[in-house]
């Protein structure tokens, strides 16, 4: 697999994408892909705006606000708006021994609460992002991370990235362990593939001395604070996943590009000759086709090649795939139910995976893919869908597919993804997806009218604020009396609706209230008689020959208009109402004036 890194910065945010390709990685190639951009695929995207960084990394001096023993946990303030979360299991001590999860009966070591107590001063760090209502979780297991190795300060001994083949681990252990890597232990990091001694003992000494600074900052800073932050965006990625397989870093800001460079320097020199600065008149991510991308994650609907397609749909405790053959019915003649099913669901497979790492997708995910009827089916679609889980850097968990197709697996959720980073609830339906019909709110305006007239006695008329499209069902049309009619007669009031389709569907407002002559003069835009310019914006529904104009949602007819659809034009009001009127051409086309003659005479 070849891949690509490629990093923007804008004035608000910077923007990671991760490309990938079929084929082998090649240094030499230049990877610029100028001429072969549609060959690369986005993979993985990450934004980080400022103001609004990622946590997850970052060391802060804490203060204890709160135990809760029957949760098993404390409430730590570390200066933001929500305190951070810290489990039993994640409290770490020199020398003491902690009772984790208690589910099994009496836990051996101290309880939380014997340990920590409202007011302690703790040294900290994110390991998850605020997500939703909650905040950050914590840890105090500490660790620093540099491009080989994780230094854990209050761990021990050398472990080694399961990503790696066998072999390989085994030669890092042996590297790792004849390293002078002081106290403490370590992790040694997929990254590490192909590393020496010599890179191990260079990087545990840069390491050792963060690990320096962040202990005078914790002593000389009062809590809560922040004693070490992460490296930013590019680096961070650069960092943890750029290797031996990505042709080219491709970055088009100076800064970052120096950033960069000075990281490769420190830690990977041989990779130098792949970080390259961009600096075409083109949009870098338009050149690779990651802006279409970045709008893709915000759609809910991924169409298949073959025809079929994926919805995602997003909710509290879970997010659902649903897989459909949409408009495939398989491959020539013979094609039989099954097999269709089998290769809708194979290609579904790969292209969930690819979505789950585009969109950062975390927590339970369930995956209803097309009922299968044989078991071999099912379990070359789990095959396939487990195969492709190989590429996702983050932590995942399958189980078996269901009876009934269903695929449920776990995904680790430590940050926010693209979709939650670029947008928010609707202000409308706040994140429902559905708004109240036209109808409903209708109904619901014809209750509020009747009980207005008995809440205010004393005024005749009513001026009422609605969306047009609610006006319209109650006031009827086209020789239809809607229901307004009726509750004048039962009240005896008179009213009169304004709105425009800015207004939300259920917006319910008494703009005015009086005589019926006051509200009228405030409710109808127009006098019979007046001349006014419109545009003509359609032909009429049923009067082929007339056109309508719109004004904020008051409807003009105008009589034989149909030719003029499209222009402005002077028209004279003959006749108003409450959300309509009818018009007349002041100056009417010279045909038209002609079929008026004839159709008079």
């Amino acid at each position: 697999m070849r891949k690509q890194l490629l990093v923007t910065v804008d004035r608000g945010e910077t923007r990671v994408a991760i490309l990938e390709s079929e084929g082998s990685p090649s240094a030499n190639s230049g990877g610029r892909g100028r001429n072969n951009s549609d060959d690369w695929r986005v993979a993985e995207l990450y934004i980080e705006r400022r103001g609004s960084r990622s946590i997850v990394g970052n060391i802060y001096k804490g203060k204890v606000d709160n135990v809760l023993p029957g949760l098993e946990a404390a409430f730590v303030d570390i200066g933001f708006e929500k305190n951070g979360f810290l489990h039993a299991d994640d409290v770490v001590f020199p020398g003491v021994e902690v009772a984790r999860r208690g589910r099994g009966g009496r836990a051996k070591g101290k309880r939380i609460t014997e340990l920590l107590k409202p007011g302690q001063e703790i040294l900290v760090q994110a390991i998850k992002d605020p997500l939703k209502t909650k905040g950050p979780r914590l840890s105090m297991q500490l660790s620093i991370a540099g491009r080989y190795l994780v230094y854990v300060p209050q761990g021990e001994g050398v472990g080694v990235s399961r990503r790696l083949d066998d072999k390989e681990r085994d030669r890092l252990r042996r590297a790792a362990g004849k390293a002078e890597l002081g106290e403490g232990g370590v992790i040694v990091r997929t990254a590490a593939q192909g590393a020496t001694k010599e890179d191990f003992e260079r990087e545990i000494k840069y390491l050792h001395k963060l690990h320096d600074v962040l202990q005078q900052r914790a002593t000389e800073t009062p809590a809560p604070a922040m004693a070490f932050q992460e490296a930013d965006l590019s680096v961070r990625v650069a960092r943890d996943i750029f290797s031996g397989e990505f042709e080219k870093a491709i970055v088009d800001d100076r800064k970052q590009h120096h950033r960069l460079e000075s990281f490769f320097n420190r830690t990977a020199p041989e990779l130098l000759e792949r970080l390259a600065f961009y600096e075409d008149d083109e949009p870098l991510f338009e050149r690779y086709n990651v802006d279409d991308a970045i709008q893709s994650v915000l759609k809910r609907r991924v169409d298949l090649p073959s025809g079929g397609y994926l919805m995602i749909d997003y909710a509290e405790a879970m997010t659902v795939i649903d897989v459909n053959s949409g408009s495939f019915t398989g491959r020539g003649k013979g094609a039989k139910l099954e097999d269709t099913i089998t290769k809708t669901n194979l290609e579904s497979a790969e292209e969930v995976v690819r979505q789950l790492r585009l969109r950062d997708i975390g927590g339970i995910i369930v995956i209803d893919f097309i009922d299968m009827a044989r078991a071999r089916n099912r379990d070359t679609v789990l095959k396939t869908l487990r195969k492709s889980l190989d590429e996702d850097r983050t932590k995942t968990y399958v189980v078996e597919i269901s009876p009934l197709g269903l695929v449920e697996m776990t995904r680790q959720n430590v940050t926010d993804g693209v979709r939650e980073i670029m947008t928010k609830p609707c202000p409308t339906c706040e994140g429902e997806g559905v708004v109240l019909s036209e109808e409903t709110v209708s109904i619901e305006v014809d209750r509020q009218l009747r009980e207005l007239a008995v809440e205010r006695p004393g005024s005749p008329a009513f001026l009422i604020r609605v969306h047009p499209k609610v006006s319209s069902i109650l006031v009827g049309g086209q020789g239809v009396p809607g229901p307004i009619v009726e509750i004048e007669q039962e009240t005896g009031r008179h009213f009169h609706f304004e709105g425009t389709e800015a207004l939300p569907i259920d917006r319910f407002e008494v703009v005015l209230e009086g005589s019926r002559e006051d509200v009228e003069e405030r409710a109808l835009p127009f006098r019979e008689g007046e001349e006014v310019l419109v545009l003509i914006e359609e032909p009429h529904m049923y009067n082929d020959d007339d056109g309508v104009a719109k004004l904020d949602g008051y409807v003009i007819s105008v009589i034989n208009a149909a030719s003029l659809v499209g222009e402005r034009t002077l028209v004279r009001i003959e006749k108003v109402g409450r959300s309509a009127a009818q018009a007349s051409l002041v100056n009417p086309p010279e045909d038209t004036g002609s079929q008026d003659g004839e159709q008079h005479d």
